[in-house]
């Protein structure tokens, strides 16, 4: 299953479903998955690597990934980045916090996997003539990033901020108060209209969130 929708300079997004599973703390739950690829015609960013690696691609299509941007390292989210990184030959961005999640998934020392770069607050991820910020927002996980795109009236957010409220926070290096205080303060400062694209499920927006978390 994919869609997209079209604005203003040649970017778009287009989104696939994945399903799949997602472990932690000797739990494991099926879920699904959204696959986010932002871009142009000619090259694109993936946002996450769940499940399934044909599925990504199948999004992406014939077209250049330049990166693949992990919003966080819960399992579900990055199992299949190395290979797809094998795939593509595009580097991973990780928020280093999220280093203990990452390497619950790909290891470490010299038989672990590593992703490529660092993420950090305020740094911009530049594609398909648009532009992604990170806005770092722990509190699901310690590393947990929203990727917001100003030109495209949208913001990426991972597990962070669902349409409902906030991600969960039941679980190992998760926080409530964390995430109701990233939520508060970096994403409800965007515009109300802008729409939020999440990690499972459907679409909400800024203003709609604000009203379900105050």
């Amino acid at each position: 299953m994919a869609s997209s929708h079209h604005a203003a300079g040649g970017a778009r997004v287009d989104r696939g479903v994945v399903a799949g599973t997602f472990s932690l703390d000797g739990e494991t739950y099926d879920v699904d998955n959204n696959i986010w690829v932002v871009g142009d015609d000619s090259e694109v960013v993936v946002i996450d690597a769940p499940h399934d690696v044909e599925a990504i691609l199948g999004v992406v299509g014939d077209r250049r990934v330049k990166a693949i941007v992990c919003t966080h390292a819960h399992d579900d989210h990055v199992r299949v980045a190395p290979e797809l990184r094998k795939r593509t030959s595009a580097p991973i961005l990780l928020h280093p916090d999220d280093r203990p999640l990452w390497e619950l998934t790909h290891g470490t020392g010299e038989h672990g996997e590593l992703w490529d770069v660092d993420l950090s607050d305020g740094q911009e991820i530049a594609v398909g003539g648009t532009t992604l910020t990170v806005l770092h927002t722990p509190g699901h996980a310690p590393g947990a990033v929203c990727l917001h795109a100003p030109e495209l009236g949208v913001v990426f957010t991972g597990d962070t901020l669902f349409n409902g409220g906030p991600g969960a926070t039941g679980r190992s290096y998760s926080d409530r108060p964390t995430i109701e205080a990233s939520i508060k303060a970096r994403l409800f400062a965007l515009p109300g209209d802008t729409v939020v694209h999440t990690g499972h499920g459907d679409d909400t927006t800024i203003a709609a969130e604000m009203t379900n978390l105050t």
